[in-house]
């Protein structure tokens, strides 16, 4: 674990390689209850069978918003025991963001007590008076805990952080060391990792993120040789490791083998479950983690997602339309037989 004075040192050594953002397998009637053998199991096949580097979890993917704080207390101790148990070398990235701040504290100083190595805030989905608002949280949080934090500028909380708001709170919170900048607008992190040269770990998911990998944009210093949170285990087996062969061409520095890979291979189509496959015609164009299509595409590669796989409430179940185009995705792409 790495503390707040340790955390840009820690940060710019270990965060490197691919890290799985895990969904939540839920059991029992309306899917009341965590399935933790089921969630070892996947924490074993990222790491073991995959030979992944890190996870990223109670996140969106993990449905962070649907779990009681004794939940995602629950969720993250047995992702961090079974991880230190089969991969003791992986680095654990917890989020921890509540609807208020002391619940926010709870999360992180329990995080910090079960040896995850950093900590990853999200901008607040309650109302939030902008990057000020969003400083002021973070703050209160810093000055309580002390663990390496990260922010995710994520367009799912409502509002998103401005690459100069992004730098105020890398410069005004020394403990703040890494950025998984989604943001809508194209660009925005490699802005981020310009005005925060040498600050900030920045995983730019706003840009195409394979093309930005492809361009050379880790030896530019505007991407990051990880990615921070990612699904890539729901894009590749280990029988067919395309993901991860095509990312250590990249931290090789082979780009023109790299590039000519991507073209022969399928990288991200199998999981293309959010503005392809799951949009909602009450909210066009609104961007989703849609659990239950997750944890579909899991279900697909023969992973376990709990006896009850879909979201809890609010999200809606997936309709066998979208579940259809989901599967011809992972048929198409050559990762499932038809």
């Amino acid at each position: 674990m790495a503390t707040a004075s340790e955390a840009r040192s820690w940060a710019h050594e270990h965060l490197r390689g691919i890290a799985d953002s895990l969904i939540t397998p839920f059991s029992g009637p309306d899917g009341d209850d965590i399935d933790e053998d089921a969630l070892r199991a996947l924490v074993r096949y990222c790491l073991v069978d995959l030979d992944h580097d890190g996870l990223w979890l109670v996140s969106g993917l993990a449905e962070w918003w649907a779990l009681t704080l004794e939940e995602r207390k629950l969720v993250a101790e047995i992702t961090v025991d079974e991880a230190r148990t089969v991969k003791p070398s992986a680095f654990l990235q917890l989020c921890t963001i509540g609807l208020s701040a002391k619940d926010t504290v709870e999360l992180t100083l329990h995080a910090q007590s079960i040896g995850a190595d950093i900590v990853y805030l999200q901008n607040p989905v309650m109302e939030v008076h902008g990057g000020p608002g969003i400083l002021s949280f973070f703050k209160y949080v810093a000055d309580r805990t002390d663990v390496a934090l990260g922010m995710f500028n994520s367009p799912s909380s409502g509002y998103e952080l401005t690459p100069d708001e992004v730098v105020r709170i890398a410069e005004e919170i020394p403990a703040m060391a890494s950025i998984k900048d989604a943001s809508s607008s194209a660009g925005h992190g490699a802005a981020v990792a310009k005005l925060a040269k040498g600050e900030l770990v920045v995983w730019d998911v706003s840009s195409p993120m394979i093309a930005s990998y492809n361009a050379g944009n880790i030896a530019r210093g505007l991407q990051a040789p990880c990615l921070i949170g990612a699904d890539a285990y729901l894009n590749e087996t280990p029988s067919d490791k395309r993901f991860t062969t095509w990312f250590n061409l990249v931290l090789e520095g082979k780009l023109s083998e790299a590039v000519a890979y991507v073209e022969s291979a399928d990288l991200e189509g199998p999981g293309s479950h959010g503005l392809t496959y799951t949009q909602l015609a009450e909210r066009p164009g609104y961007w989703t983690h849609w659990g239950s299509a997750f944890k579909y595409e899991a279900s697909l590669l023969g992973l376990p997602v709990g006896d009850y796989p879909h979201s809890r409430p609010p999200q809606l179940r997936l309709t066998d339309e979208q579940k259809a185009s989901i599967k011809e995705a992972y048929v198409r792409s050559g990762l499932i037989e038809p």
